[in-house]
């Protein structure tokens, strides 16, 4: 019963994340997704890369990444240590986007009623249990 009461309120808070995403993009000509690769990219990252830390299909973003360049704020440049793959790099007006972004995800989050020491006990507890799977 309480792993099942436990997997509900994660699902639940997991719903209350993603739309605080799209609220927090409503009014720009962002997706919930583009915010989320632009947050992402805080350093140079491949496809895969990106795609991984997205927790999506490598085509998925591609799909995103096509429409982020075509708005100039990301570039695709070779990688420099393999020459089949690229590196997306945010460009400067790429970097005042993502810091916009993180500024409005961190307004009224799903976890603003939890201290910081809860926060970190919950984000240790969740590590955790994703490091035993």
């Amino acid at each position: 019963m309480a792993a099942r009461e436990l997997c509900s309120l994660i699902s639940e808070l997991s719903h209350n994340i993603d739309e605080h995403v799209r609220g927090c993009v409503a009014d720009t000509d962002l997706t919930a997704p583009q915010a989320i690769a632009l947050r992402e990219l805080s350093e140079p990252l491949t496809m895969r890369e990106l795609a991984d830390r997205m927790h999506c299909a490598t085509s998925n973003v591609t799909f995103v990444v096509d429409r982020l360049e075509k708005q100039g704020l990301v570039t695709r440049q070779p990688h420099p240590r393999d020459r089949r793959a690229k590196q997306l790099t945010l460009t400067a007006e790429g970097e005042r986007q993502r810091a916009n972004i993180i500024d409005r995800f961190s307004v009224n989050t799903p976890l603003a009623g939890l201290s910081q020491a809860d926060q970190q006990a919950l984000h240790d507890l969740l590590r955790r249990a994703l490091a035993d799977r």
